[in-house]
This record gives structure tokens, sequence and C-alpha cells, in this order.
């Protein structure tokens, strides 16, 4: 496949030349695009330069995709490779261009984008040292080359909506399993919610993360 040339967008904070800041990558879900998230960012940190990226493919109902996903043919493994790609090649951009410390960067994910964050960080864990996985799942680990004996240093929080008709409770439930099994640093959260991003699961994410910087 061709490579990805991916469009982000650096949240709108009063930043300085000081620096290096902790980065924090933002990737939304299906069906939305890179202004999605951007309405959290004065819930984080005000250390952290925040940028949001838009996923690769336009969606046919509207907004952007970072792969297709069909309960037939389920995930687009092609696709998901090559935005993961993608993901690291804006990565290196954005921390070459902007004063950020390459040893706090983060990631926050929701729903589709916590499948991308969650992929990204285990095939590239010295990457990142924290990663946010909201209301998503774990794609399957046949062709994705997992690093489960090198997460040393990298942190994981997940967290799920029990009454989520989208993306099964259950599933983000058998992701934590798997990252207990590795005996990676882990927490898990679940909340009375649906597939969305409630103010306490934020809460606990913006308080899980300043802990992590």
């Amino acid at each position: 496949m061709e490579a990805l040339s991916l469009f982000y967008r650096v949240a709108p904070r009063n930043y300085n030349n000081d620096g290096p800041h902790p980065l924090l990558i933002l990737l939304h879900g299906r069906g939305t695009d890179e202004n999605d998230l951007l309405g959290l960012t004065p819930s984080f940190d005000p250390r952290l330069l925040i940028v949001s990226i838009r996923a690769p493919y336009k969606f046919p109902y509207g907004g952007y995709t970072w792969f297709d996903l069909d309960e037939q043919s389920g995930i687009n493994n092609d696709q998901l490779l090559a935005g993961r790609d993608a993901l690291i090649q804006c990565l290196d951009e954005i921390q070459q261009k902007y004063p950020v410390d390459v040893k706090r960067t983060f990631l926050f994910g929701f729903s589709m984008g916590a499948m991308m964050s969650l992929t990204v960080s285990l095939t590239n864990p010295h990457r990142f040292k924290g990663v946010i996985a909201h209301s998503g799942m774990l794609p399957k680990e046949d062709t994705m080359k997992y690093q489960w004996d090198h997460l040393d240093g990298i942190s994981f929080f997940i967290a799920h909506g029990t009454n989520d008709p989208i993306v099964p409770v259950a599933l983000s439930r058998q992701a934590y399993q798997r990252f207990i099994d590795a005996k990676a640093d882990v927490l898990y959260r679940e909340y009375p919610i649906q597939h969305t991003i409630s103010e306490e699961s934020l809460s606990d994410a913006a308080m899980w993360l300043q802990q992590k910087i």
C-alpha cells in the first residue's frame, strides 16, 4: 500500500519555548475527525502539548476511519498496519517539529482510536510512556506481533462503559486479562455508561495521566 500522510491539529494552548513538553496524542473514533477529542484538552495537565490526529480513510457515512471493520470480514489488517506505520511517521514529524520530550509520549484513543493506540503501542512500546484506551478492544494478535515481553517503562489505562452497545465491555475485559497475563503495568476501570466518555472516566484518565507524567 502507498504510504499514508496524516493530518493533525495542535491544541490551542499558550505554549512557550521553554519545553520540552510531555506529549499527548489523541486518536478519535470512526466517523469523526481530529476535532472530536480536542474539547477534552482543558481536563488534562497544562504541561502537555496535545496533538489530535485525523484517521487516514474517509468513512462512507461521514468523517474518517482508521480501517474498515464489519461483522463479516472483521478488521482490514492491511489498513490497520498501514495506519500504524503512518502514525509512527506522524509521531516522528511531531517530535521533530515541536519542543516535546520523546521519553514522555502518551496516547489517548477512543473506540477505534483506542484499538489503534493499543496496536501502535504494543508493536512499538519503546516509543511511549503511557496509553489510555477508552471504549475499545485489542485487535487479534495473529498478524500484529505485539511485544508483550518488552513493556517495561510503559503503562496502560483501559476504560469502558458497562452499557456499551457498540463495543461490548467483555472485549475490554479480555484485553485487560491479556495485559495481566503479560504482567504489564495496567489499570482497568468500568463505568455505568454507553459508548461515550463520561466526566468520571475522563477525570480518572486525566488523573492517571498526570501521575505518569
